[in-house]
């Protein structure tokens, strides 16, 4: 447990001004997106900060415009991937967390294997899924298990483990229905893993166990079984080797503010990254909370860090 003290950068609730909570949205993660930001705008009401709800997919987002920041509590589409964040920009309303480049790239786990790819980080193997071809060249290629999952969803929408080749079609056409952008991907037998990126620290990690093939939409919101292990039981060194590993990652994709890295540890103890969250959940069964608290930060200190991301030290906006 870290105990260096947060220091927030406002003292005055009032200096934040007028403060959008975004959430909701049109995502397949709408649900998730209002218990997000229905925890995050309580928690700024209660520091006495002016904040107000507002759902992209029900309010004029014109309006955004009479706002000095806004908090992005929006997950998935149109939220997550910079749509929103452009808007903001356009605006000139500040906002929490990664910019557009970001969101964009992060939101799209294909581009996001590439780029990391490239800066030479490790990530398994993967194959684009675009015709029924690829999908037992894939199985060919890469071996079975495999997963296979919609590039630009989050929360494991739309994922499968597929275990037989027979299966990869089907679990292909199910990814399609909700992108056209698909992905198989090696399966890494051994620990799941998250690490919180809050700033420029990484916050302790969680070891992930869940009785189901993998943590999956019914293990993340859910399941009473899974199990959440925070200290996740590293040894501290390959913690923090594995924790500047996950700031490369951030790095590498622009990320900034705040950001959560999933990974693997395999059975040598090499980690293996799988995605970025740009905007990770806050709802009662997310992770960020929960590391968080074990860095000795409560949710209504986190979410006033996480605000605190909107201030730049070029200016309040992303440029």
């Amino acid at each position: 447990m870290m105990t260096q003290p947060w220091q927030h950068q406002v003292r005055d609730p009032a200096a934040f001004g007028r403060v959008a909570v975004l959430m909701g949205g049109h995502s397949a993660e709408r649900e998730i997106s209002l218990n997000s930001g229905g925890e995050v705008l309580a928690a700024l009401q209660r520091a006495g900060v002016q904040a107000q709800a507002v759902d992209p997919a029900c309010d004029e987002l014109a309006a955004l415009a009479g706002f000095d920041r806004a908090f992005v509590a929006l997950h998935g589409r149109g939220g997550e991937d910079g749509v929103i964040q452009g808007l903001l920009e356009a605006l000139g309303v500040a906002y929490t967390g990664s910019g557009v480049l970001a969101c964009a790239l992060s939101m799209d786990k294909l581009r996001t294997k590439q780029v990391w790819q490239a800066q030479g980080l490790p990530t398994p193997a993967w194959y684009w899924l675009r015709t029924e071809e690829d999908c037992h060249a894939a199985a060919s290629e890469l071996g079975l298990p495999l997963i296979v999952k919609p590039a630009r969803e989050g929360s494991s929408i739309g994922i499968s483990k597929v275990t037989e080749a027979g299966a990869m079609v089907a679990a292909w056409r199910e990814a399609l229905a909700l992108d056209q952008r698909v992905i198989a991907e090696r399966w890494i037998e051994g620990g799941e893993y998250t690490a919180t990126i809050l700033g420029r620290q990484v916050l302790p990690m969680i070891r992930l166990e869940t009785p189901n093939a993998f943590y999956d939409f019914e293990a993340k919101y859910r399941s009473g079984d899974t199990g959440y292990q925070c200290p996740c039981g590293l040894s501290a060194a390959l913690e923090a080797r594995i924790g500047a590993l996950c700031l490369e990652a951030f790095d590498g994709l622009d990320a900034s503010g705040w950001g959560r890295v999933d990974f693997m540890l395999d059975e040598q103890q090499q980690p293996w990254l799988l995605e970025l969250n740009a905007v990770p959940g806050m709802t009662d069964h997310s992770l960020v909370p929960m590391a968080a608290r074990a860095a000795g930060l409560d949710f209504d200190g986190l979410v006033r860090s996480i605000l605190e991301t909107s201030i730049r030290s070029a200016g309040d906006v992303h440029r």
